[in-house]
């Protein structure tokens, strides 16, 4: 049989073989379903975390505002008259680089052809040695040469 004893703030319980080997009587609550983006008074869940945060950040108040005129617009094309709402949160983004563009490069935008010199993506490319340079080679009995890397030119 268990046994509890209290340690000031903390309680430890001592089970027995006998304890572990009944099946737990405890019944949890049914858990609440998330709401998501809308509330189900149809206004917007600021805490959906499917806003990545976005509404609480150093931008919050811009992001409200313009996605708040974007959700309830009735103009067609939806959004039409928010556009001065999503310029402000614009230029917000571009005061916090660091916070709202924390996964774009400036290589992003911009697409790579390939070339004739490009490799091509199943060949082996060395990233410690450059073509034509000499390796050292040590033999045996510790003496050190240089030879030639020979490379495949295609």
């Amino acid at each position: 049989m268990s046994s509890c004893k209290s340690f000031g703030k903390d309680k430890v319980v001592f089970a027995t073989k006998e304890d572990h080997a009944q099946h737990s009587t405890v019944e949890l609550p049914q858990s609440e379903p998330s709401p998501g983006l809308l509330l189900p008074n149809g206004d917007i869940n600021w805490n959906c975390p499917c806003l990545g945060g976005m509404a609480t950040g150093p931008c919050g108040v811009e992001f409200r505002d313009a996605f708040s005129c974007f959700h309830y617009s009735e103009a067609e094309p939806k959004g039409s008259e928010c556009f001065d709402h999503f310029q402000t949160m614009q230029d917000c983004f571009a005061k916090y680089p660091t916070v709202y563009n924390q996964n774009l490069d400036d290589n992003d935008e911009k697409e790579t052809i390939p070339t004739s010199d490009t490799k091509v993506a199943n060949e082996y490319v060395d990233p410690m040695h450059q073509e034509d340079e000499k390796l050292p080679v040590i033999s045996k009995d510790g003496a050190h040469n240089s030879r030639d890397i020979e490379t495949k030119k295609n």
